[in-house]
């Protein structure tokens, strides 16, 4: 009987010592929880606002939710007795091994926020990164997925983007056709720029703004090379990039432009024939 007595009595001291902490820290535990999911709202509210991508609001959002509560289950174990010290030790140790472990993920994945949220471009975007050229298809977290003009699908890690140069051909809403046309030096250059002038001005896709531009270039070894610069959407790039060069062709030919091939003179000495 006395037996039962001093547990009895053992756990009523408990109670007494360990009850108001536990009840504290219950409740920290239930406000803390409520507050938790208030601001995960919040920021995914903000998020959204700020027309931040779709998803990288969810990644974020369950990313802060879910360290807000460990923060909050460390502090409630804390509040109540238990030792969190080595709980803490181990789980920054975990911390590094996996960062370590993942650090080309880390920075894709750090790239990626970036991306979504300066958005240096947008699906549909012609750009070019890391040397390759291709209008954006994708953007994910982790991958930047284009589509080349050969239709070939390139994924280019977000770290490697992130990092380097991108050159984004649609932000303007306009891109420069370069072209160069060569003609013969018996040619008259200003016919030549005349004809092709008139071509870029009829056709339907170049801009009128900026002007059409013709120019001299270049005095090569065996042509008068014109520089072509017609302005035309980023989608309309191609079209006017191959129908300029054969309507350009068709009329110079039509005008009576030549366009030389490379050649060579050879001059012959008389008096060395001669000799020989």
């Amino acid at each position: 009987m006395e037996k039962y007595e001093n547990l009895i009595e053992k756990a009523y001291e408990v109670i007494l010592t360990k009850g108001p902490k536990v009840l504290l820290a219950l409740v920290v535990l239930i406000v803390g929880l409520w507050i938790i999911n208030r601001l995960t709202k919040v920021a995914k509210n903000l998020m959204i606002n700020q027309k931040v991508d779709v998803s990288l609001v969810g990644f974020v959002s369950s990313l802060v939710n879910i360290g807000l509560k460990v923060l909050l289950l460390v502090s409630v174990a804390d509040m109540i007795g238990i030792q969190t010290t080595s709980f803490i030790a181990v789980l920054g140790a975990a911390g590094l091994a996996i960062g370590l472990a993942l650090q080309g993920t880390l920075a894709n994945f750090a790239g990626g926020v970036m991306i979504l949220i300066f958005k240096p471009y947008k699906v549909g975007d012609l750009i070019q990164a890391q040397g390759l050229l291709g209008s954006v298809k994708e953007i994910h977290i982790f991958v930047t997925v284009l589509l080349s003009p050969e239709s070939k699908t390139i994924i280019i890690p977000n770290g490697a983007i992130s990092n380097g140069d991108i050159t984004n051909y649609t932000t303007e809403g306009k891109i420069r056709v370069d072209m160069t046309f060569g003609i013969s030096y018996e040619s008259n250059i200003k016919k030549a720029k005349d004809i092709l002038l008139e071509i870029m001005s009829s056709h339907d896709k170049v801009l009128k703004d900026p002007a059409p531009f013709v120019g001299v270039s270049e005095l090569a070894d065996s042509s008068v090379n014109l520089a072509v610069r017609p302005h035309a959407k980023p989608q309309d790039y191609w079209e006017v990039y191959f129908d300029i060069y054969e309507k350009g062709k068709i009329a110079l030919d039509e005008g009576g432009i030549t366009i030389p091939f490379p050649q060579v003179d050879v001059h012959l000495d008389k008096n060395e024939l001669i000799a020989k």
